[in-house]
């Protein structure tokens, strides 16, 4: 069987298989705001035990990180990241995520060898190139002045 490229692009657009990019959106929107507005929630909840406000953020920071990594050892928040998609990419839980799923994935190699060795494939290089890029700002910001 032999195609021009313009008949095998053809040719896979129609068997490709149709995204479903509303009902993706929509779930991304709903699950990540849904995510958003437990975040307030507990913030609000903090800070009405008296903490200041960047107390409360802290300790909402911290419950965020914690009930995500306890989701994801239940394998509860991949199940939701399968239905929701992007929506469990909102920042302090999909990281969380992605440093807790590598540990469990890798657990039969061992604490040093396997957890603590593949922790951080997936988050390392969002550490490491988030920190190049603040380095690379803070010296831009200072020699702008």
């Amino acid at each position: 069987m032999d195609m021009s490229p313009q008949e095998y692009q053809a040719y896979i657009k129609e068997r490709a298989p149709k995204s479903p990019i509303w009902k993706d959106t929509a779930l991304a929107f709903l699950i990540g705001g849904a995510i958003c507005v437990l975040g307030q929630l507990i913030l609000d909840g903090y800070r009405s035990l008296g903490l200041d406000k960047t107390d409360a953020g802290t300790a909402t920071s911290v419950t965020l990180i914690f009930l995500a990594a306890l989701t994801t050892g239940l394998n509860l928040y991949n199940s939701l990241a399968r239905f929701a998609g992007a929506g469990t990419l909102v920042p302090i839980t999909g990281f969380a995520n992605s440093v807790v799923s590598p540990a469990i994935d890798f657990k039969a190699e061992g604490i040093i060898t396997g957890m603590a060795a593949k922790m951080f494939v997936i988050a390392g290089p969002v550490i490491v190139f988030g920190t190049l890029a603040s380095v690379v700002y803070g010296a831009v910001l200072m020699l702008l002045g």
